[in-house]
């Protein structure tokens, strides 16, 4: 029997956990499978060990993985595998295949779009668009595709991007230059799916600075856009053949 394990980040901040609960339990609405089950990398319960577990209790004998995650780095390419790797050894006879982060997607981009709200976009405009960070070369890449494709869909006169930690640009060096660069209006894009810890350090850094053309937009959220992102990602890892993590480490 199939079963789909929504793997979420984890955070500190109970309000991210529940954001990213309640963004899962309207997507399990979407996906025609008997057995779903949402779980943690961290910082939270249930872990992705009780996860697995719920999923075999439940009668899966194939299980689809799925990160919720926005891009594909350390945590996608190793933490979740390592981690899918010792528990599998648990449960032999179980089928299971691991699917992608949402990735680079134009879905996501247009939800950047609708954070900033076209009304308000000044023709002296540019976009600080903000990631979480990681030193995968690989993420700062997607971070400028998704950074061009945000200038095509409307004509920004700039789109930088920065990082809140692991990766250069810095926030606050993205910030000294975007303010350096004269433009009137300055929108700081967070390129993340809930509040949290990061969001909130944004949130301080801005209101310190006390400059009017600084615009603080909203995080993504869990967007219904990105439930059709998601359906994609589950299907894909469903339709996958049997996953054995190359980057698994762990043993018993």
């Amino acid at each position: 029997m199939q079963a789909v394990l929504y793997i979420c980040h984890g955070s500190r901040v109970k309000e991210a956990c529940e954001q990213a609960r309640f963004f899962v339990s309207q997507a399990m609405a979407d996906i025609d499978v008997p057995i779903q089950e949402v779980c943690f990398l961290e910082l939270a319960e249930p872990s992705i060990e009780a996860g697995l577990r719920a999923c075999v209790e439940r009668g899966a004998t194939r299980v689809a993985a799925v990160p919720i995650l926005l891009l594909t780095a350390a945590h996608a390419k190793e933490d979740i595998p390592n981690e899918l790797a010792e528990v599998k050894q648990n449960y032999p006879d179980v089928t299971l295949t691991y699917g992608e982060p949402f990735g680079v997607h134009d879905e996501i981009v247009s939800i950047l779009l609708e954070r900033i709200g076209k009304e308000r976009i000044a023709e002296d405009a540019m976009v600080l668009l903000v990631g979480r960070g990681s030193s995968d070369p690989d993420v700062k890449r997607d971070m400028g595709n998704i950074a061009s494709r945000l200038q095509h869909t409307y004509p920004f006169q700039k789109v930088d991007i920065c990082f809140l930690a692991a990766a250069e640009p810095s926030f606050e060096q993205g910030l000294e230059m975007a303010l350096a660069s004269g433009h009137k209006q300055v929108f700081v894009v967070p390129y993340l799916l809930f509040t949290g810890i990061l969001m909130k350090k944004m949130e301080r850094t801005i209101k310190k600075l006390e400059r009017e053309e600084l615009i603080l937009c909203d995080y993504l959220g869990y967007h219904p856009n990105l439930r059709k992102v998601l359906a994609t990602r589950v299907q894909e890892a469903m339709e996958g053949e049997e996953y054995v993590p190359t980057y698994a480490t762990h043993t018993k």
